[in-house]
């Protein structure tokens, strides 16, 4: 289909396929500017570690409430206009996080931002509608990949520049760049050609609506439980790695563990990739691939263990695939009515984040308890499990 053909038809052109993937990174980069920068907040503020850490606690706890109560209003009202409303509403929680003075209005404006950070998730909704089938893969991976380098360029660029500039410059530069994304958006997210069919169900009923359409979708519940098991995994590999880093016999520094996570940038470039030939192969097949090549990548992490240097195989490996086994779940759910799919993805995301959640419970649990070794057991694990749950939801529609 050409370029020509495929814009008259009302679908994304490739320049605002790159786009949407641009907004995706810098509008979900925010909850994570705060990781790298948090001590120097603390010192500013002049509380403790124990105090501070509140803040992104309630941000995380926030976004997770927020997904769950307005992400449905995306099958109801326009992804568009949805979209530009809540990134409008991220600068404002920008700006209050740069203005404030004590530890109070941060965490608030911080925890408004958690409640607000919507639009990464309406984006693949609102693409989904607008590319052909046979592209559905290629562009929801480059949506994905986009969520991975924004949340890279957050990490590592936050302390750079509150390294050089102080902390607070970080969150001007940030509300500007959330002030003219939400003055983009509106020619980024042109609706062309192509109507919405969008549910005429009250907010309640709608909200109330979303476990009735999760009793239903019960592959959507599969999917969500398996990234919840491999979100959980990502967030327990990479605590317990400051920890076991920065301590006896390894005493590497804080900068190790930063330059480690610059390994997550290989994930950029091979996800978009793997998300075009999981449109060949199918959704359920790729994603049983890269959930065996994971696993062989976290079977790694405890031999080659002895060293920063050797830890680079094993994490360039599952930074490779791990986005596309999200990849590939979501794909089975945006291929779905148009009118549910951002109440599949309100499913979806937030059983991701209870997997993230408990992941970060039993992370620094275990490591206390036994160390890198009993951190690659847990790991370990979970990883077999998403390879068995992969292999059935094969064979289930296979046979």
């Amino acid at each position: 289909m050409s370029q020509a053909t495929t814009n008259h038809r009302g679908y994304l052109s490739r320049s605002q396929e790159l786009a949407l993937a641009f907004a995706t990174g810098v509008t979900i980069a925010n909850a994570y500017y705060i990781h790298p920068i948090i001590a120097e907040v603390a010192r500013t503020f002049d509380v403790s570690d124990a105090q501070i850490g509140i803040v992104p606690a309630l941000n995380q706890v926030a976004l997770a409430l927020g997904i769950l109560l307005l992400l449905p209003l995306g099958d109801r009202y326009s992804n568009r206009s949805l979209s530009i409303g809540f990134v409008a509403l991220q600068s404002l929680a920008m700006l209050g996080m740069a203005f404030s003075d004590n530890l109070v209005p941060f965490t608030i404006a911080s925890t408004m931002l958690g409640f607000v950070t919507i639009a990464p998730y309406l984006f693949p909704a609102f693409a989904s509608k607008r590319v052909a089938p046979e592209r559905l893969g290629e562009v929801t991976a480059l949506l994905t990949a986009g969520t991975v380098f924004g949340i890279l360029i957050a990490r590592v660029g936050a302390g750079v520049v509150a390294e050089h500039f102080g902390w607070r410059t970080v969150y001007w530069i940030a509300a500007g760049i959330m002030i003219a994304t939400t003055l983009i958006l509106p020619r980024i997210m042109q609706t062309g050609t192509i109507s919405e069919k969008r549910s005429t169900t009250a907010y309640f009923p709608l909200l109330a609506s979303v476990f009735v359409i999760a009793r239903q979708h019960k592959d959507v519940l599969l999917s969500a439980t398996i990234q919840a098991l491999n979100f959980g995994s990502f967030i327990a590999v990479w605590l317990a790695l400051a920890l076991y880093l920065t301590s006896p016999p390894l005493n590497y520094g804080v900068d190790v563990v930063g330059y480690l996570a610059g390994i997550a940038a290989v994930s950029v470039f091979c996800t978009p990739r793997i998300g075009k030939w999981a449109d060949r192969v199918g959704a359920r097949r790729a994603r049983l691939y890269m959930s065996l090549i994971q696993l062989f990548g976290v079977a790694l992490f405890y031999p080659l263990g002895s060293s920063a240097l050797l830890l680079v195989i094993p994490l360039a490996l599952v930074a490779a695939v791990g986005p596309s086994v999200d990849v590939t779940g979501r794909m089975l759910f945006l291929s779905l009515e148009p009118e549910l799919r951002t109440r599949l993805t309100t499913i979806y995301i937030v059983i991701m984040f209870i997997g993230g959640g408990v992941g970060s419970i039993l992370a620094t649990s275990v490591y206390d308890i036994g160390g890198w070794p009993a951190t690659c057991a847990l790991v370990g694990a979970a990883s077999l499990v998403i390879v068995g749950l992969s292999y059935w939801s094969v064979r289930k529609h296979s046979s």
